[in-house]
């Protein structure tokens, strides 16, 4: 053969093998990095029929979640708000703001304002809204802030890994029951006496929780956790239906 190739030739099997793991090694690496919902969810920010500023509606105004998404408490599968929700407010307030014009005519026309799925779970994934948000799960814990959107967005990847981290380490994110929609909540906003009065705490703390200055995240979930009795499952049926 050197009569015909020059002698470096006869590494070039072994440069196009190296080459190639190089290459099959780094492009596995890319996907598996960027790839996933954390990089194709988040900050998705669709245009909605009616542009709805979220910050001005709970922010500015107070209003609850629970009074557009009605159903969040008491069905697996929360809803969007319907023409008559939006109505009750706007046959008086901004009445005639022509971004409202789809709005009116869907009130007319009574057909229901198409607006855009924007938290989209895949269809082999069952998440039960009212089981999270009745056991200490803050709609903050997977839409982030909207109180402070003034378009709504994905802010959380809403990933199987994602969601484990919540399922194997709840107290880390559980908040008492009445600030479920409270998005701003802090654990620095609990007083200890009245929490401990309520609550009670974790078995085997000797500690007088009630007599400090603030609780800890994990001390408020983990005391939650026993409370409620709280048993996550990392079964793959939990999800997977």
């Amino acid at each position: 053969m050197a009569n015909f190739f020059p002698r470096w030739t006869n590494w070039l099997p072994l440069k196009i093998s190296v080459c190639g793991v190089v290459m099959v090694g780094g492009l596995t690496a890319a996907t598996w990095y960027y790839v996933t919902p954390k990089y194709t969810k988040i900050g998705y920010e669709p245009i909605q029929p009616v542009p709805f500023p979220h910050d001005i509606h709970v922010t500015q105004l107070g209003m609850d979640c629970r009074y557009c998404h009605s159903f969040v408490e008491v069905a697996a599968h929360s809803n969007v708000p319907n023409t008559q929700t939006c109505m009750a407010c706007h046959q008086q307030v901004q009445k005639d703001n022509p971004k409202l014009e789809p709005v009116r005519a869907s009130w007319k026309a009574q057909d229901p304002v198409e607006w855009v799925w924007i938290h989209r779970l895949p269809d082999y994934v069952f998440y039960n809204h009212a089981a999270h948000v009745n056991r200490g799960i803050s709609c903050a814990s997977c839409h982030g802030q909207v109180n402070h959107m003034p378009a709504m967005y994905d802010s959380k990847p809403m990933s199987m890994k994602w969601c484990l981290e919540c399922h194997r380490n709840p107290e880390n994110f559980l908040r008492p029951e009445d600030q479920i929609t409270n998005l701003d909540w802090k654990p620095e906003d609990v007083n200890p006496a009245e929490f401990v009065a309520k609550y009670g705490k974790p078995a085997g703390v000797t500690e007088d929780w009630s007599k400090k200055m603030h609780l800890t995240q994990q001390e408020i979930g983990q005391t939650l956790r026993e409370r409620w009795n709280i048993r996550t499952s990392e079964n793959c049926q939990a999800c997977h239906r």
